[in-house]
């Protein structure tokens, strides 16, 4: 189920929030560099990669097989469940963003109003995020 949990920033150290700072910013270097090597269009392509993603993973993993620790169980099964769920919701929300980088790149070559091209792009992106998930919700796309 989808929810916002506050009460989660309280259970996150500040080494946590530092490990994701440091990796997006290194991320974000690498895109740079990237960029004035070989141009915006090839480090636009790297700077959306998530950044964070990997990090989070690894902080999901880690605190679900905490949680199992306390009670005196192993939690590396669980670890990993809970990280494999993220990373199939990341990868549908990466096809939404390849639908949004698609709209914007063909509207920006054909179009010379800005606010529009942003606005349809979103509206694609939500469509196909919300849409694979609801097909993966109701299992219809075989990816459980």
């Amino acid at each position: 189920m989808i929810q916002i949990k506050l009460s989660s920033l309280r259970d996150t150290k500040v080494q946590e929030h530092a490990t994701r700072f440091l990796f997006g910013g290194l991320c974000t270097a690498l895109a740079g560099l990237i960029a004035k090597r070989y141009g915006p269009e090839i480090g636009g392509l790297f700077l959306a990669f998530p950044a964070i993603f990997p990090a989070g993973l690894t902080l999901i993993a880690k605190h679900e097989k905490k949680q199992k620790a306390e009670i005196g169980k192993d939690g590396t099964n669980r670890g990993r469940l809970a990280a494999s769920i993220d990373a199939k919701g990341a990868s549908l929300g990466c096809v939404g963003l390849l639908g949004f980088a698609f709209v914007v790149w063909m509207g920006f070559r054909n179009y010379d109003a800005p606010f529009v091209v942003i606005f349809g792009a979103t509206i694609v992106w939500l469509i196909l995020s919300c849409g694979l998930w609801l097909l993966e919700k109701h299992r219809l796309f075989g990816m459980a």
